[in-house]
C-alpha cells in the first residue's frame, strides 16, 4: 500500500544520510542507479526526497548503500516534493537553471503553446536526461533534455 509523507523532514534527513554513504563509499549515482534498475535521473530525485521509489529499488537502494529497513521503507514513500526553499535558489548551479527559466520561460511558453495549444508539459510523466558532449570550440557542453507527455487543457 502507498504511503505519503506530509513534512520533507524525514526524507531530507534520509538524503543527507544517503550522500554521505554514497560518499563514503565512493559511489556515482549511476551506480547507485544500475543497483535500483532504473534511471540516474530518477533514482537520483527518489534519494534526494523527491520521488517514490518501487519497493525493490527502494531495497536494493538501500542495501548498496548501507542503510537499514526504516530507510528502506521510507525511501518508498511518496515525497512531499520540492527542494528549494525560499524565493532565489543560492547555489549557483541551482541558481543558473533559475536564470535560464528567468530569460526563456516565456519563450519555452509561448512555443509549447503555439505547437500544443493550451496546457501543459507533465513533471510526473516525464524524463530526464543529463549529458556531457565535446564543445567544438573547446571544453565540454552540458546538454538535459526534459521530456514531458504534453497534457491539454479540458474545459469542463
Amino acid at each position: 500500500m502507498p504511503h505519503a509523507q506530509f513534512d520533507p523532514t524525514a526524507r531530507q534527513a534520509l538524503a543527507i544520510v544517503a550522500v554521505e554513504a554514497k560518499t563514503r563509499k565512493d559511489l556515482t549515482w549511476q551506480q547507485i542507479a544500475d543497483a535500483a534498475g532504473l534511471s540516474v535521473a530518477f533514482v537520483t530525485a527518489a534519494v534526494l526526497g523527491q520521488h517514490a521509489l518501487p519497493a525493490g529499488a527502494a531495497k536494493a537502494v538501500a542495501e548498496l548503500l548501507g542503510l537499514d529497513d526504516d530507510a528502506a521503507m521510507l525511501l518508498q514513500t511518496i515525497p512531499t516534493r520540492g527542494s528549494i526553499a525560499g524565493a532565489v535558489p543560492t547555489d549557483p548551479t541551482i541558481y543558473r537553471f533559475y536564470e535560464i527559466l528567468q530569460v526563456y520561460g516565456t519563450t519555452l511558453k509561448a512555443l509549447v503553446h503555439e505547437q500544443f495549444g493550451d496546457g501543459i508539459i507533465s513533471a510526473i510523466n516525464f524524463r530526464l536526461d543529463v549529458r556531457k558532449v565535446a564543445d567544438p570550440e573547446g571544453g565540454e557542453r552540458a546538454v538535459i533534455t526534459l521530456d514531458g507527455k504534453y497534457l491539454p487543457t479540458k474545459p469542463f
